[in-house]
């Protein structure tokens, strides 16, 4: 299923691992995305313009991929490149890459579930660009549920979900319930009733 336009979803909702061992990707609304700055937490980075390029190429072939359209590189190809990309600049921050370049990094990230140990890595460099304001909330609250749904761990926020018999379920509990969405809020989400509702749409297509 096609990403949305940059910054309209969190780009993957991701049906999750245990749904069909990659992700689907549906659609969404829109992320907490936070103004840039140049905070001290980062150097100042002057926007390259080929590091963008290059990560919105990886993305649409990530794309392609899980439309069906076999492509040469692999999922552990574009999770190498990008743990290149980050050794050599950190994480890719707004002022770096632009949003939908920073985004584009983050569904790599997301898909890199082959690899835990960096999927970790990627998650913490994640949130420090939030904290200082050179990244998407919203990302990174998906990406928290992928890491712990992924080690098995009860998810913040709700986003990982799976199709079941009767519907959408989360893939594992949410932390905390009655506080998710409060959390959803303050990262930028949907209602989870809403997201579920959707996920029930999209669910039904794909049971057809």
């Amino acid at each position: 299923m096609k990403l949305p336009s940059p910054l309209t979803v969190p780009l993957v909702a991701l049906l999750t691992l245990a749904a069909c061992g990659t992700s689907s990707a549906p659609a969404g609304d829109s992320p907490g995305s936070a103004p840039p700055a140049a905070p001290s937490a980062f150097s100042p980075a002057s926007f390259d313009k080929a590091l963008h390029d290059e990560l919105i190429a990886m993305l649409a072939r990530d794309q392609a991929d899980r439309e069906g359209t076999p492509q040469s590189e692999s999922d552990q190809a574009r999770t190498a490149r990008l743990k290149e990309i980050i050794s050599d600049h950190g994480w890719p921050t707004f002022a770096l890459v632009g949003e939908d370049g920073g985004n584009a990094a983050w569904a790599i990230a997301q898909h890199s579930d082959q690899d835990p140990t960096f999927q970790q890595e990627a998650l913490d460099l994640l949130r420090a660009a939030v904290a200082a304001r050179q990244a998407s909330p919203g990302n990174l609250a998906y990406l928290e549920d992928r890491v712990a749904v992924g080690k098995g761990e009860p998810q913040g926020y709700g986003t990982q979900i799976r199709c079941g018999p009767d519907g959408p379920v989360p893939t594992t509990p949410i932390r905390d319930e009655p506080e998710v969405e409060r959390r959803r809020a303050e990262a930028g989400l949907p209602t989870l009733a809403s997201y579920l509702a959707e996920m029930t749409t999209i669910c039904a297509q794909d049971a057809n």
